[in-house]
């Protein structure tokens, strides 16, 4: 069935980014992309610190390379490094800088923490954000800790969609702690953004639709100029021939006139004496001799 070798592609996939994710931690990680090509199978991953994915003299690339034929069974997998130009726009980053401070200071500070990041976040260009840590924090005793700043649609399909999400977790003696992050990037566009514009704007807008109808009003004068002046005798055969049928679809058909039968003459009925024959004389015969 086509949707169980989907589903299988799909799953597939997603263990290959999880595997990556994996040994690429501490590293900058922030996600793949996999793309089927004729050579074989490209992925691109993308970090903030490419040099770390890399390796010295490209080991890292190499190792991955050798583990990805033999776990997963690709044929030929040729992996890129891509760089990330804003690291506090991208959330898988910035859960990865939370859990690595809290996994060195420990939960002391966690709260200093999470109000940082989310100062360099908002300070990175970024419309809104919210930070939550759920686990044994500070106490052993398991609760949640959610701080916020700026606008973050929580509902619809732009949350959904436009909001960025990761979920990343830190390995702490008292237990793991789950980090989930929302960021609202600044180049999201949202449905009930409305501008006014100006009359500088307004003006310009109408001079471009008054240049637009004179355009449209010109082509419309040129075409039919063209078809006024193009004269008949240098027109294409096609036409010509079109024409023709035309016309002669127009003229009225005459009735077909009736052939009248043709006389065959009888030939002469032979009399009865001509028709009897003459007896065929048969020659005498000799005397025989006594």
């Amino acid at each position: 069935m086509i949707e169980r070798d989907i589903v299988a592609q799909k799953m597939k996939e997603f263990q290959i980014q999880e595997y990556i994710g994996s040994t690429l931690k501490k590293s900058g990680y922030s996600h793949t992309k996999l793309q089927r090509t004729p050579l074989g199978e490209k992925i691109v991953v993308y970090a903030s610190r490419p040099g770390l994915v890399v390796g010295r003299q490209g080991q890292n690339i190499r190792r991955m390379t050798l583990d990805l034929k033999e776990r997963f069974g690709l044929e030929n997998p040729q992996i890129e490094v891509g760089e990330v130009e804003n690291i506090y726009l991208d959330p898988q980053i910035v859960g990865e800088m939370i859990s690595v401070s809290l996994e060195r200071f420990g939960i002391e500070r966690f709260k200093g923490v999470m109000h940082k990041t989310m100062a360099n976040v908002m300070a990175g260009g970024a419309l809104g954000i919210e930070i939550v840590v759920s686990g044994k924090v500070p106490s052993a005793r398991a609760r949640s800790w959610r701080v916020y700043e700026g606008y973050l649609k929580k509902c619809g399909e732009v949350s959904v969609s436009g909001v960025r999400v990761a979920h990343c977790i830190a390995q702490l003696k008292s237990g793991i702690i789950g980090i989930k992050i929302s960021i609202m990037p600044p180049d999201i566009i949202l449905p009930d953004y409305v501008r006014i514009k100006t009359e500088e704007e307004e003006a310009t807008d109408k001079q471009t639709e008054q240049a637009k109808q004179q355009v449209a009003e010109q082509k419309a004068e040129e075409k039919r100029l063209t078809k006024e002046k193009k004269p008949r005798s240098k027109r294409a055969p096609e036409e010509k021939r079109s024409e023709e049928k035309k016309s002669e679809e127009r003229k009225p058909r005459k009735p077909r006139q009736k052939k009248e039968p043709v006389p065959v003459e009888e030939p002469a009925k032979e009399s009865v004496k001509e028709q009897v024959k003459e007896p065929i004389k048969e020659p005498a015969k000799e005397a025989e001799p006594q």
